[in-house]
């Protein structure tokens, strides 16, 4: 009788637990979104979707209200001085940038083949529409324009996540991450009851 009211205590106990871990991983984000030294986005370039408009984020920095907003730089350079320090959010803005490159890349190498493609309508005094160079030309700018969707489909969503990075690293103090078990699971006690295992990594 006395095992099974100790089988019993440890359940709740475990049950306890786990509606306490279950409960600050689902209210994370919201804690995120109310600290006051979170970074905000535009409610239009928050609710930017995966191949959204790829004109400038905007902003508003740690401590701002109102319509302070500020732009974010067409690579995002402005809003790194804020993400100093947060390793994870550093390496999506990373990604954000990369990502405008090969959108910069991609939009030259379309107006280029354009360029190309008109020189060559007067190149040789008749005008011509569809020789070997044009032929190269117009398939150059069809593969940019294919190339086109793909890079923008996530590039957004980068820079989305860096300032949800730090917005969660803000809400918990920075300490929440660290504090984190690496691993949750259950153990057995040399008398034979379960218990809760947690497990910490050094980071």
């Amino acid at each position: 009788m006395h095992e099974i009211n100790q089988l019993r205590s440890v359940k709740w106990q475990l049950r306890g637990a786990a509606t306490i871990i279950l409960s600050v991983s689902l209210l994370a984000p919201a804690l995120a979104q109310q600290a006051p030294g979170s970074i905000r986005l535009s409610p239009e370039d928050e609710g930017r979707g995966l191949g959204g408009p790829q004109h400038n984020f905007d902003f508003l920095a740690p401590g701002a209200s109102g319509d302070n907003y500020q732009t974010a730089g067409f690579f995002g350079q402005k809003l790194r001085p804020y993400l100093a320090g947060n390793a994870d959010a550093l390496a999506h803005l990373d990604e954000y940038r990369r990502q405008k490159t090969f959108f910069l890349i991609d939009r030259l190498v379309a107006v280029g083949s354009f360029g190309l493609y008109g020189q060559q309508i007067l190149a040789h005094g008749d005008r011509v529409y569809f020789n070997s160079t044009q032929q190269v030309a117009i398939g150059v700018f069809a593969t940019s324009l294919l190339a086109t969707v793909f890079i923008n489909r996530n590039t957004n969503s980068h820079l989305q996540r860096a300032v949800k990075s730090f917005n969660q690293d803000v809400a918990h103090g920075g300490t929440w991450q660290r504090l984190q078990p690496a691993a949750i699971g259950f153990a057995a006690a040399p008398t034979g009851q379960p218990l809760l295992s947690l497990r910490w990594a050094l980071r």
